[in-house]
């Protein structure tokens, strides 16, 4: 039988261990509680600090009283049943503090009382007590979104949740959320859209505000422990005090008419497949109720002094540009609405829909360094896990030197071949940023022809998931390839960013990317082979040691994708630097 101070070091490991089983089971089940566990266990696993008793966790960001009173559960099990005493709830000792109990003194003085910790309940009608009701009342397991959580909370608050209260100020009740996300009280998950649901910590609260209105009612449970969705809506609505009923709407749980949509949960994740793609009735953007505008790139300069050269340019010829950051690309082309709220009625956010026209410009410099340096075909990649069908790739033929023209002349012809043929975007060569200008201003005059004079298919942005988002695409390409849809500039800008919430495949195929000669193409042949960083080491892994071992994981890959054709082909090399890197060969 272990010691109990060896005990107490194998403490940490245990949570570890149940947390992970939690996680595991949470997954398995489809349910929201994947990313607390997951949270709660990365934050103990960076810790170094030996926790006696689950109680001292809720100084870990992650653990909040409902855990730890699981934890504990776990911990009084685990210790009956190996014969070992139940750690005393108590103060933490952090490193390099005295310990009272090698203190002689320490028995003369009292015991100091165990100070108590309030429960969290929100005041009364503030901003976080409409955001929990508004949650809970709803009972959706797939969360709200910002949109529709406001809709139903607004009746619960007294402070507004979109317009600040005070002139002077930005705060508005919505304000109140950031309190929720750091107490665990609300998830936040979900791109492009985020959507929010009750922890069960948050069902907690929300059973603690509905003992507090009225004390006769049975204390709700969290989604899947007792009772569905709706129930516990129900139980909700139903236990309120008659005063606070009489502020409340009712939150119709059909969906709108305009849409018929499956149930597509933020992160991509459906009981029957992680790519479904979801059904749904498209509103239309009639002609006349918008206009098509270019937006350009604010980083598109022709040099620092002289930053506005192109929309000024632009401008002269009739075409007004809007500026702005783009995540992808360097130009691209919206429509947008003369009624600025016209998305919001249709299940979109913003006025702007993206056109299936988008624009990257090299100069023949910045060419070379990005096919030297990698950049290209990571930027290549990006432009196609956008989405958007028609890309346009200009290139500058600006004044160099003539021996590094000449030196990487095939070089070039070489990546703009492939652009062509591989890609299958549209090269265009010009001699200088005028020429470019010019193209844009006809680009420009001939999309507005094109596009102002039919209705356009608007996507709600609540089906779209960063994984349904292009199989979605090709699914309606494929269908209906005379008729387009399009979805709004900030779904866009979301799914296109390089860094909100980088899937882990995204997270794997620019860890891929990150060895010569390793194309965005070879990544995904890769990827698809190997699901996860884990399990490509692990493949290496199962090879062993040994010479006999290294000479099979350096032609693991080649052994898979040596037959390949094209780019996504792996030689014997490239296979040998892959193993170098990834098994240690």
């Amino acid at each position: 039988m272990p010691s109990q101070g060896s005990e107490e070091h194998i403490r940490n490991a245990l949570y570890l261990q149940w947390l992970k089983e939690w996680e595991d089971q949470a997954r398995q089940h489809n349910s929201k509680g994947v990313t607390v566990y997951r949270r709660a266990y990365h934050a103990l696993k960076a810790c170094p600090i030996t926790f006696t008793h689950p109680h001292q966790l809720q100084q870990l960001k992650g653990f909040g009283e409902t855990l730890c009173k699981r934890l504990t559960h776990n911990l009084e099990k685990h210790c009956e049943e190996n014969g070992l005493p139940m750690p005393l709830k108590r103060k933490l000792k952090l490193p390099g503090q005295p310990d009272d109990d090698d203190n002689g003194d320490a028995e003369a003085r009292p015991a100091k009382k165990p100070r108590k910790t309030k429960p969290y309940v929100p005041a009364y009608r503030s901003g976080a007590y409409g955001l929990v009701m508004g949650l809970a009342r709803a009972g959706s397991s797939g969360g709200l979104t910002k949109d529709k959580l406001i809709e139903a909370a607004q009746p619960h608050c007294d402070a507004s949740y979109t317009a600040p209260s005070d002139p002077t100020s930005f705060y508005t009740a919505w304000n109140s959320m950031k309190t929720l996300l750091q107490k665990d009280v609300v998830d936040e998950r979900g791109r492009p859209t985020r959507k929010y649901s009750l922890t069960d910590e948050g069902w907690e609260v929300a059973s603690r505000i509905q003992q507090t209105l009225n004390p006769d009612a049975a204390p709700l449970a969290p989604l899947g422990r007792s009772g569905s969705a709706a129930q516990v809506a129900q139980s909700a609505v139903s236990d309120l005090m008659p005063a606070e009923r009489s502020h409340s709407i009712e939150v119709e749980p059909s969906l709108p008419p305009a849409f018929a949509y499956a149930d597509v949960v933020p992160d991509g994740n459906t009981a029957s497949t992680e790519l479904a793609i979801p059904s749904f009735r498209p509103q239309s953007l009639p002609p006349g109720s918008f206009t098509v505008h270019l937006v350009l790139d604010n980083r598109e300069v022709r040099a620092k002094t002289d930053r506005d050269y192109m929309q000024i340019e632009l401008a002269k010829k009739g075409v007004t540009p809007i500026v702005r950051p783009l995540e992808v690309g360097d130009a691209l082309w919206v429509a947008k609405c003369h009624d600025p709220n016209f998305l919001r009625r249709i299940g979109a956010e913003g006025d702007e829909l993206v056109l299936d026209w988008i624009v990257e410009r090299k100069r023949l410099d910045d060419l070379i360094g990005s096919i030297k340096d990698g950049r290209f075909h990571e930027q290549k990649f990006r432009l196609k896990r956008s989405g958007v069908k028609n890309v346009i790739y200009i290139v500058e033929e600006m004044a160099i030197d003539p021996s590094n023209k000449e030196r990487y002349d095939e070089m070039v012809r070489s990546a703009m071949a492939s652009t062509q043929v591989v890609n299958g975007y549209f090269l265009k060569q010009t001699q200088k940023m005028d020429d470019t200008i010019r193209y844009l201003t006809r680009m420009t005059l001939l999309l507005n022809k094109q596009y102002e004079s039919k209705s356009l298919l608007v996507i709600p942005t609540e089906v779209l998931t960063a994984r349904n988002y292009l199989p979605l695409l090709e699914d309606l390409r494929q269908k209906k390839p005379e008729t387009g849809h399009y979805i709004s500039y900030d779904a866009f800008a979301s799914l296109a960013s390089k860094s909100d919430m980088m899937t882990l495949r995204d997270v794997f195929l620019k860890m891929l990317m990150c060895t010569k000669q390793v194309t965005g193409e070879t990544a995904i042949e890769i990827q698809k082979r190997w699901k996860t960083p884990n399990e490509f080491v692990k493949a290496f892994d199962r090879l062993g040691p040994g010479a006999e071992g290294n000479k099979q994981k350096r032609e693991i890959v080649f052994g898979e994708m040596g037959n390949l054709y094209g780019r996504r082909k792996v030689a014997k090399a490239l296979s040998h630097k892959i193993a170098e890197i990834w098994g240690d060969a």
